[in-house]
């Protein structure tokens, strides 16, 4: 295998197992069988879709770099941004069972993904019941950041929802080391931005106004700055808790093996 080569795939398999990891309870023979797994990368451009609506993938996506959206398109043309993803996600391990998407998945930058056939997938799953249930764990953490979306733009003030996304987003890139200088890539203009919240152009305009003048955070070309955590986190009333990043699994691989509580 050449060098290049031999080093991308160290590289997806290392982040996969990490992530992995953090949702389960893995033997010697599960992290065996997750190293074995092979996947190609692919660079995209920001705008392009990974797959849309209606479409029957065979294989998931994995994030390596950049930023990722699941969104929803209307007969009208308007977008409904629905989750955000960055490196160490796998944003659409759901598609191993649901045969059709739902809505699509696209580049918001200039990202770097993994794909991993579904084959090898559903084999590690059948095979591997530590993993399947780490899969099944990391589908309903995103269920989770679903409802609190929900929540967020349906009785939060328009400040206080764009508050709280960017407490989402910062709290979860700097989990993953993604944040500098107190700021984190969000790619979004504020057109996006309010696809995202359920927000007219001018309400995001007047939103991201008071939230500099009171020295909250500010997004500009592509960078969310939180220029006071604390002060933004209680504005937010942002708790984490559902975000579920305990990385604490409740099942053990006795209880696969045997079936005993």
């Amino acid at each position: 295998m050449p060098t290049k080569t031999l080093a991308e795939y160290k590289r997806v398999r290392d982040l996969l197992l990490a992530k992995v990891r953090e949702h389960g309870t893995l033997t010697a023979a599960d992290e065996s069988a997750i190293c074995a797994v092979r996947a190609q990368t692919k660079a995209l451009a920001p705008g392009a879709d990974v797959v849309c609506q209606g479409d029957r993938p065979d294989v998931a996506v994995f994030v390596l770099a950049g930023m990722l959206a699941r969104y929803h398109t209307l007969p009208s043309g308007d977008r409904q941004y629905l989750s955000f993803h960055i490196k160490g996600d796998l944003p659409d391990v759901h598609g191993l069972l649901l045969s059709i998407m739902d809505h699509s998945l696209c580049a918001l930058d200039e990202a770097e993904i993994a794909v991993l056939p579904h084959e090898q997938l559903v084999h590690l799953c059948a095979r591997r019941p530590g993993i399947a249930f780490a899969f099944w764990r990391l589908t309903l953490v995103d269920a989770a950041i679903f409802r609190q979306a929900i929540t967020n733009n349906g009785i939060r003030s328009h400040a206080v929802r764009a508050a709280h996304f960017f407490c989402e987003q910062y709290f979860r890139a700097r989990e993953a080391g993604l944040v500098e200088d107190e700021s984190c890539s969000v790619p979004l203009n504020q057109s996006e931005l309010g696809q995202a919240l359920g927000m007219s152009h001018i309400s995001v305009n007047r939103t991201m106004q008071r939230l500099r003048k009171d020295r909250l955070a500010d997004l500009r070309s592509g960078r969310l700055t939180v220029l006071n955590w604390n002060a933004l986190q209680r504005f937010a009333a942002f708790d984490p808790t559902y975000l579920h990043l305990d990385k604490i699994s409740k099942v053990s691989q006795t209880r696969f093996r045997t079936g005993r509580k």
